[in-house]
Order: C-alpha cells, then structure tokens, then sequence
C-alpha cells in the first residue's frame, strides 16, 4: 500500500527540524518542492453541476469549485493537472489523459467507471419509462459491471501504476441518489430510486475491489452524501435539470465541498 499524503510529506518535520541550521524558510521550501498532484476522471471529477466552468476547458467542464481544484487551492501542490473531463470512460482516461502522469507524481485521484457502466442510459430509461423497464436496464448495467468493467479498470489502473509507481492513487466511488421515503412526491418510483440506489453501490464495490487489488486506496462518498440526497430536502445532488440536462444527477457546488472534498481530503 502507498503511503497517504500525509505520511509521504512526513519527512518534511526532519526539514523543518533543520531549520535551525539552514533557516525556516529553505526548510519549509524544501518540504513542498516538487510535490505533484494529477486528477483524472470523469464529470464527478471534472466538476459538472458545480458551475463556473473553465471556458478553456471546452465539454470536458473543468470547475475551479470541483474537488481536485478545491484541494489544491488548498494545499498548494508544486505541480496540480487537471485532466478530469466530463463524459470520461475508461478508454478516454486511457487516450487522452494520462500525459502529466510522470516518475515524479505524487499523488493522483480518479472517479470512473460510471459512464462505462451506462450511468446516463441507465438514468434517461429509469425517468422515461415504466418501473419494471428501469429496473432491467438496472440489472443490464450490474452484469457490465460483473463481466467487463473490472478489465476495463485493470487497464486504467496499471497504466496509472506504470507511469507513477511511487504515487498514492486515491479512487473515489460516487453517491447514492436518493433518499428513499424523502421529500418527493413526483418523480421516479421508490422501486425505481431503490434500484438506482443499489446499482451505485454495486458499482462502487467492483471498483473499490480493483483498487484494493492494485494498491490503491478506495474512498467511498456514500456516508458523505446520507442526509444530503435527492429527496432528502438537503440534496448535494442535481436531480433532472431540464435547463441544464447534462447537470442532472450530477454533484452541486456544495457537494464538491462539502462532500467530495472531505473525503477526498482525509484518503490523500
């Protein structure tokens, strides 16, 4: 297992105890130099439904109010990429966002697998049609997850351990939907949000079983987002945004902040 930022930086307590010989400053300098972070993944990563998007960022939708910006902001890594783009599956990370990954990156975070596991379709059909439709579309997306997605994360995850062997990779899984007997009275079904609510933690138990299995630390958002759901009165969560369809099901700024970025703070 990879050592957390945390203990990774640990040494920078010997550099500050050397400031007496080298002055506070140099030491404090020496303890942050060179420390890289790179995000990759998809729209829970990019930012979408957070706002503020980067117009240089084009349909990938990067937010300086996602997660990764926010932790950086924070923490001031020498070096922060953020390749995270919306839409991202597991062929795209592997094509077209892999290129700041080098020797020297320290630590990197990543959501993916939804989109490769037709998050999108799986929503559009379950608001669209009838219970029993949502619900078989549901259990199509579970049996990708079985027999395919595990490969596709082998090969996002090796190449990630290829060009970073000394990183701390952090995988972070995505949020329940709903609050079941919440505040909706329209909408889905409960069978419906039941069946969704249970499909993200499938797929978020096959990805924190690839993780564990490559080293990496898996940190789920689940507890992070109870009480804040659709339907909870409190949602950190977009439900379907008719202005802004691509928001819908999508984290909020709040969600980012106050859900993402804590776990994500207390995994790196």
């Amino acid at each position: 297992m990879r050592l957390s930022r945390v203990a990774a930086l640990a040494s920078s307590l010997l550099l500050a105890a050397g400031a007496a010989l080298f002055g506070a400053g140099q030491a404090a300098a020496a303890a942050q130099a060179d420390f890289g972070y790179v995000a990759l993944g998809d729209s829970y990563s990019s930012g979408v439904g957070a706002g503020n998007y980067d117009s240089g960022s084009g349909a990938c939708k990067r937010t300086t109010r996602a997660y990764p910006a926010l932790w950086a902001a924070a923490h001031s890594p020498q070096t922060f990429s953020f390749a995270a783009c919306s839409g991202a599956r597991t062929g795209d990370v592997l094509a077209n966002q892999l290129g700041p990954l080098n020797s020297g990156t320290d630590l990197v975070s990543i959501t993916i697998g939804g989109n490769d596991a037709g998050f999108s379709d799986v929503m559009t059909t379950c608001v669209l049609q009838s219970e029993s439709t949502c619900v078989n579309r549901v259990n199509q997306a579970k049996a990708y997850v079985d027999s395919t997605l595990p490969g596709q994360l082998d090969q996002v995850y090796n190449a990630i351990d290829s060009r970073s062997p000394n990183a701390h990779v952090v995988v972070i899984g995505y949020p329940r939907f709903y609050k079941l007997n919440g505040t909706c009275v329209t909408g889905l079904t409960e069978g419906e949000r039941s069946a969704i609510n249970g499909a993200a933690d499938y797929l978020n138990a096959a990805i924190a079983k690839r993780a564990a299995d490559h080293g990496f630390t898996f940190a789920s958002v689940a507890g992070a987002f109870t009480g804040h759901e659709i339907c909870s009165g409190s949602a950190w969560l977009h439900s379907v945004n008719w202005t802004n369809i691509g928001e819908s099901y999508h984290p909020t700024a709040a969600g980012h902040s106050g859900g993402y970025l804590p776990v994500f703070t207390n995994a790196a």
